[in-house]
């Protein structure tokens, strides 16, 4: 049995770097900021850098790297990225057996467009991963005490599958749904959050979900008893809302503020926080320690450029933990 497995994306990651990204304030964009180059002009690129990235390759690597017997499922084509995805994780310690391979089939591909504050725009091609069914996860052998499940291309039966699975089989959840779930609303995915441990959101997608503004009003949309939800705000550090079901019964939040550190590249932060978080809830059982290894691991992943590059190699000391501040909200 695997401690944990982790269910969504496999990718070929290419990272371009340029000092000539610029970033303008628009408010015609999303998040108010567009990065932008001259229409008809030659670019300088700095470096370039490739690499392998997904959700469920990311997190994969950091619980291999923490110490858990950890298994991988992706989609990914028959073609050199895909061959590259799987050799990333045999080299990590990582069990591929289980990640679907698809004949004839294109591994999704990301060129990534990185500014010099570490802001990136993704150009993302899905290939393979942009579809999930039920028979890309070979449930009979799926044996593990946490399933990891990330981004499943909008497939929300699919999800609901996997948490029944985990609940028959007496395994927990967590979950970071990736942005086509989310489309689909909280009416769509209530019904199996009571099952799922630890949901991950980042503060819009949790916005986006409960149709709240506060995080204290999107916490009380998206909490079930017993179960943990996570919101992260990227630079500005992460919450949690302690189980309502230990201690006094009361929901308590807990929240780290972000480090300041400039970084190298945003990419990958949020899933290094997470699949951090839940590593240090496996192995403690202590919110504030957990907290405090996914804020570690994504600090040091923005870092390095590429989503892996900087996931921590070992699980962290005591005195690096202390250097995380953990608030009550």
């Amino acid at each position: 049995m695997h401690d944990i497995i982790t269910i969504g994306s496999g990718l070929r990651d290419v990272f371009l770097l340029s000092d000539q990204f610029r970033l303008i304030a628009n408010a015609d964009f999303e998040g108010g900021t567009a990065e932008c180059v001259a229409l008809g002009s030659k670019i300088e690129v700095n470096d370039i850098v490739l690499t392998t990235g997904g959700g469920a390759t990311n997190a994969a690597v950091t619980f291999a790297r923490l110490g858990l017997k950890t298994a991988a499922i992706c989609r990914i084509g028959d073609d050199a990225a895909g061959r590259d995805v799987v050799e990333d994780l045999k080299k990590e310690g990582v069990n591929t057996s289980l990640i679907r391979r698809v004949a004839k089939g294109v591994t999704g591909y990301s060129t990534l467009l990185t500014a010099s504050n570490g802001e990136r725009t993704a150009l993302a091609y899905r290939g393979v991963s942009g579809t999930f069914s039920t028979t890309d996860v070979p449930f009979s052998k799926c044996k593990a005490k946490w399933f990891y499940v990330t981004s499943l291309a909008g497939n929300v039966a699919l999800a609901k599958r996997i948490v029944a699975h985990a609940k028959s089989t007496g395994s927990l959840v967590a979950w970071n749904p990736g942005r086509k779930e989310i489309e689909k609303g909280l009416n769509a995915i209530k019904a199996i959050l009571p099952n799922v441990r630890v949901l991950l959101l980042n503060k819009e997608e949790a916005a986006e979900l409960s149709g709240k503004t506060t995080v204290e009003e999107m916490f009380a949309a998206l909490s079930t008893p017993g179960n943990v939800v996570v919101i992260t705000d990227g630079p500005r550090g992460a919450y949690i809302q302690r189980d309502p079901s230990t201690g006094s019964g009361q929901a308590e939040i807990l929240m780290s503020p972000g480090s300041g550190k400039q970084a190298v590249s945003q990419t990958g932060a949020g899933d290094a926080f997470g699949s951090g978080f839940v590593a240090g809830l496996m192995r403690t059982e202590d919110l504030r320690i957990a907290l405090a290894v996914g804020m570690l691991n994504a600090q040091s992943v923005i870092t390095k450029v590429g989503a892996k590059a900087g996931i921590l190699k070992k699980w962290p000391s005591g005195a690096q933990i202390k250097t995380i501040n953990v608030t009550k909200v």
